[in-house]
């Protein structure tokens, strides 16, 4: 009989192929590409014939799932409710960033809330745990603890208790007897993750996996991982920076891009409930190259501050640095600003942050990202009371974004009295506020700067 050809996986997207590289030709990662164990023996022939699939049609009604709450309501809010039976749940995020004091402290709070929980632990000892939970508060919760890294033994354990919920961290511990590879190969973190994901949907048990982050942010392993579980959270922020962000990128029991916003604490994260009034707490009297920005995450308008500083560069080639935003954006601001305002950023600095350790994706800050760079660059402070929000276009026209009414009344709710937006917008029943209505770049530097 012959024998396999090995088998070489991309752990940045899963793609295979027949020999090594070092540049993966799927996604393009560097470095990514490692030797799979070949299969013994080729795929076999289905047995007898199986049963046949129920089918129904769309207008077929279902009661909606059950939900357990956390008593977190800014976790329960990014899983779009609660917790839901039987799911999957994946939870990443930098080193040391808090994922295990996040699942800790929701691991005490569904346990004191009726759930049975079992916390497996394959990267700390039993010591280790209880210390973090008595310095958190939480000896008194009712949570179950254990430390091992065998996922045979673990599924027989989750098996025989049947909790409510389980907590696995992290995947990348994991090693599963049948498959001959280390732990955190991608063969183990996939063979791993199938199993748990199937106890989950087999029993009821609703399961959180950690799973580690490469340099570039993205959960380690193959990114089947991400499209075997039902929710993927991130919990991002900046290590000097107080606040951090739960984000979900997947959800199939709610709202994708939904945040969850805690304050890292002695004592543990404590919740945010209203984060636009945090991330604004610290403005002071109007300066040069602040802008706040009426923002939505997921289902909830968020106000963030974007500071800009521009400064003449000794440099032959002026430093952009960005810190929240997206670089590539900026540079095409910069662009739009110099063709077709005619206002150059030629041989100055530019230095942009988003206050708090946010990070804003939505295009709907474009305008507050110019507004930034003029207001420094002009040395002229944007009124204190005035939030910020639209699209700009390559051609510097500006651009109505969704949900104008929810950014309208997020502002006003925090005190703002008036607002720059684009033409076209809709307002909805917002009253109270003044409204600018703009229909290009030029007329918002013309009216707001006197430029252009």
């Amino acid at each position: 009989m012959s024998k396999s050809a090995p088998s070489f996986t991309c752990t940045a997207c899963g793609a295979s192929s027949r020999k090594w590289a070092g540049r993966c030709d799927a996604c393009g990662a560097w470095n990514s590409i490692i030797e799979e164990a070949p299969l013994s023996s080729g795929p076999k022939p289905l047995g007898p014939k199986g049963k046949q699939v129920p089918l129904t049609d769309l207008a077929t009604e279902e009661a909606p799932p059950p939900r357990a709450s956390s008593g977190m309501a800014e976790l329960d809010l990014v899983l779009g409710g609660g917790l839901v039976p039987a799911s999957a749940i994946l939870v990443g995020g930098d080193p040391g960033i808090g994922k295990s004091t996040l699942l800790l402290q929701a691991a005490a709070s569904f346990a004191k809330s009726g759930v049975k929980c079992v916390y497996i632990s394959g990267e700390e000892a039993s010591a280790q745990v209880r210390m973090r939970a008595q310095r958190l508060g939480l000896t008194d919760a009712p949570v179950m603890l254990g430390t091992e890294t065998s996922l045979r033994d673990i599924l027989t354990t989750l098996d025989a208790e049947r909790p409510g919920l389980a907590i696995i961290d992290s995947i990348q511990t994991m090693w599963l007897d049948t498959v001959e590879a280390a732990p955190g190969s991608v063969s183990q973190v996939r063979a791993a993750a199938h199993e748990l994901v199937n106890f989950a949907k087999r029993r009821g048990v609703a399961i959180i996996i950690v799973g580690h982050v490469t340099k570039e942010g993205q959960i380690a392993g193959p990114r089947v991982v991400e499209h075997m579980v039902d929710t993927v959270l991130y919990f991002e922020g900046e290590r000097g920076h107080q606040f951090r962000i739960l984000r979900a990128v997947k959800n199939r029991f709610g709202a994708s891009d939904e945040i969850g916003v805690f304050e890292m604490t002695g004592q543990g994260l404590s919740e945010v409930t209203n984060p636009s009034a945090l991330f604004l707490s610290t403005r002071d009297a109007p300066a040069p190259g602040s802008a706040v920005f009426a923002g939505i995450e997921g289902t909830r308008p968020v106000l963030t501050e974007i500071q800009a500083l521009v400064a003449p560069s000794p440099l032959g080639t002026p430093r952009r640095t960005v810190v929240g935003l997206d670089s590539g954006r900026l540079s095409t601001i910069l662009a739009v600003l110099e063709a077709r305002v005619g206002i150059p950023f030629t041989g100055l600095d530019v230095f942009l942050n988003v206050a708090g350790g946010m990070r804003v994706t939505e295009p709907a800050a474009d305008l507050a990202v110019a507004a930034a760079l003029l207001s420094a660059r002009e040395d002229v402070a944007i009124p204190r009371d005035m939030v910020l929000f639209g699209e700009i276009s390559l051609s510097g026209a500006l651009r109505p974004v969704s949900q104008t009414e929810n950014r309208l009344k997020e502002a006003a709710k925090l005190g703002f009295t008036q607002a720059a937006l684009p033409k076209g917008s809709k307002p909805g029943a917002q009253t109270g506020m003044k409204l600018r209505e703009m229909a290009d770049l030029t007329a918002f530097t013309g009216e707001m700067f006197g430029a252009g």
